[in-house]
């Protein structure tokens, strides 16, 4: 068999796994798709859950998910980023820059269950707050750090160094290099890393089954800012849409539950989808932005024109 062949016959099964794995996912949509067909209607999208009749929303539920999507990622980009500048801009490679990676790594494989007894323990029992919206987004930090360090670590080694040199060269201090220079050309990555972590913060179920409850209040945006019924209440339960589709499945006694959790399923593969799109045309754009792409094309045309 000549090397040609040998080239075509390895493209050809690298195409067919290519096909293959297309195909699964696209059935593992239809399949989900199909059996909760009707998840955007509105009064499905915003309606309250029901316990005993059929017909029950999941409004609650969606919006314990989005507050805690915006709480975990308010506590972990922040601390994400910070890490990740110091590691790869001010750490001296040694003993100790070796334990922080072995932590993070050690953090990283932890199983989710894990992270949500050690929340249940930690951010439930000895604090005193109980089952809280907080002791959830605290606990999924926990699982968020280690990827996101990761990604703004790679994302500021990735800048070239011509760029923290020419701004040296020019007088600029190391601090105003890192914001001015290295920060935007590493914004595109960092972005899109954190719009894919949201899509599994928004996918979580383990921990915040133990730590922010299984149950929510009925919420009501004129309540008072302490009332458990307030919906930007960080301390009080919140149900999440992963634990309300377990909930559903393990002990629902509503008549449409299999329903109910289904469009559930539906719902969330959507809103997993969209932020994996998001991160895509994020990252195009700021790419794309920052690379002053737009304005060398502008700059092309006018040329033109003008010749």
């Amino acid at each position: 068999m000549t090397a040609r062949m040998i080239d075509k016959v390895w493209t050809g099964i690298f195409y067919a796994v290519a096909a293959a794995v297309i195909g699964l996912l696209m059935f593992f949509f239809a399949v989900v798709l199909s059996k909760g067909a009707g998840f955007w209607q509105p009064e499905f999208l915003f309606g309250r859950p029901s316990n005993t009749q059929a017909g029950g929303g999941i409004g609650p539920q969606l919006i314990n998910s989005f507050y805690m999507l915006v709480v975990t990622l308010l506590l972990s980009v922040p601390l994400s980023l910070g890490a990740g500048i110091y590691l790869a801009e001010y750490a001296k490679q040694g003993r100790i820059v070796g334990f922080i990676r072995l932590c993070l790594e050690a953090m990283a494989s932890l199983p989710s269950i894990v992270v949500g007894l050690f929340g249940l323990l930690a951010f439930v029992t000895l604090t005193g707050w109980g089952y809280t919206l907080l002791g959830g987004a605290l606990a999924v930090t926990i699982i968020n750090l280690p990827g996101l360090t990761r990604i703004c670590e790679t994302a500021i080694l990735d800048v070239p160094a011509n760029i923290k040199e020419g701004s040296l060269a020019l007088g600029a201090t190391r601090w105003q290099t890192l914001v001015k220079a290295v920060l935007p050309a590493a914004i595109p990555q960092i972005v899109t890393g954190v719009i894919l972590s949201a899509g599994r913060i928004f996918g979580e179920a383990a921990v915040f089954i133990y730590t922010a409850g299984l149950t929510t209040p009925m919420l009501r945006w004129d309540a008072d800012w302490s009332s458990q019924a307030n919906p930007l209440n960080v301390f009080r339960p919140a149900e999440t849409l992963t634990v309300h589709i377990w909930k559903l499945n393990s002990e629902g006694i509503v008549p449409d539950a299999k329903l109910i959790a289904a469009k559930s399923a539906a719902v969330l593969m959507v809103a997993v989808l969209l932020f994996n799109l998001a991160a895509r045309l994020a990252s195009s754009l700021l790419a794309r932005h920052f690379s002053g792409g737009r304005r060398a094309r502008r700059g092309r045309g006018e040329r033109s024109k003008a010749a």
